[in-house]
């Protein structure tokens, strides 16, 4: 397989095991902020998984005390020199770098596979965008999270605010986002932030890579599809997703793996499914 393109990031470390591919954020002594490579390398990353079908799940955790800071202050820093030149120019131009910067959490939506996130300590700015986009999230409990961007004079502005609301409600959303404030994990867990608080992240992990096994014992096929579904709904009235249903069942829903799930089920075995076919050909 295709991994000697995962092996040579800065901000983040890929192991790739029994289908699920695990990207930890690998800059603990910065309390790994997101700097200006995170913004390429992540995305690149995950659409480099997807693109040539090398795993089913992918996991997201960090090393250290805490998830993330969020955006490093140098990215903040070489934002503030750009805000120079003609107006409609340097707009259009900022306007283009906000779009590069959402579409590195957009890519976790747009993988065909579910994304899950394992989050401990500070869940900051950034970061909140970050697990927003993923399919579900888990944490440890002392994680706590914090849309930062409001005290520092400015709007969250790479996911934060569209995702958020469809996750938890949107009266604690405007709360967190007019405040500022910690959400710790208990609360994050009762409003539906997160599925589940564990005592640790050594205990979280083992749980959540326990979860992804299951998934990724799963019919690949199925689980993407559900993955589509359910974002295709988010934005979507329910008449329009129960048609674009039907219309993907028309064409996606073939018997090898039905047969392969059921006959598995009778036999009282794994079933065996094939991967997914990889989008790019070397």
């Amino acid at each position: 397989m295709p991994t000697s393109n995962l092996e040579s990031y800065s901000t983040i470390a890929i192991s790739i095991a029994d289908e699920i591919a695990h990207i930890q954020l690998c800059r603990p002594q910065e309390m790994n902020s997101m700097i200006t490579a995170f913004w390429t390398e992540l995305p690149e990353a995950v659409r480099y998984i997807d693109e040539h079908a090398l795993a089913r799940v992918i996991v997201i955790s960090s090393q250290g005390k805490h998830f993330s800071a969020g955006m490093d202050l140098s990215v903040f820093q070489n934002m503030s020199a750009s805000f120079n030149g003609e107006p409609a120019r340097r707009a259009e131009a900022f306007r283009r770098h906000v779009l590069k910067l959402q579409d590195a959490f957009n890519a976790l939506e747009q993988v065909r596979m579910p994304v899950l996130v394992a989050v401990q300590g500070g869940v900051i700015g950034g970061a909140v965008d970050m697990i927003s986009a993923c399919d579900s999230r888990y944490c440890t409990q002392d994680a706590f999270f914090c849309i930062k961007e409001t005290e520092i004079g400015m709007t969250a502005d790479v996911g934060t605010l569209q995702r958020l609301p469809h996750l938890i409600a949107q009266g604690l959303v405007r709360e967190l986002a007019y405040t500022g404030r910690n959400m710790m994990s208990q609360e994050a867990q009762s409003s539906g932030l997160v599925n589940h608080v564990y005592a640790d992240q050594e205990t979280m992990l083992r749980a959540v890579m326990k979860i992804a096994k299951t998934i990724a014992g799963h019919s690949p096929m199925a689980v993407a599809g559900c993955k589509e579904m359910i974002n295709y709904t988010r934005d979507h009235n329910v008449a329009d997703s129960l048609n674009y249903m039907a219309t993907w069942q028309s064409g996606m829903l073939q018997m090898p793996d039905v047969m392969e799930a059921m006959s598995a089920g009778q036999q009282k075995r794994q079933p065996m499914f094939e991967n997914l076919l990889p989008k790019t050909v070397d």
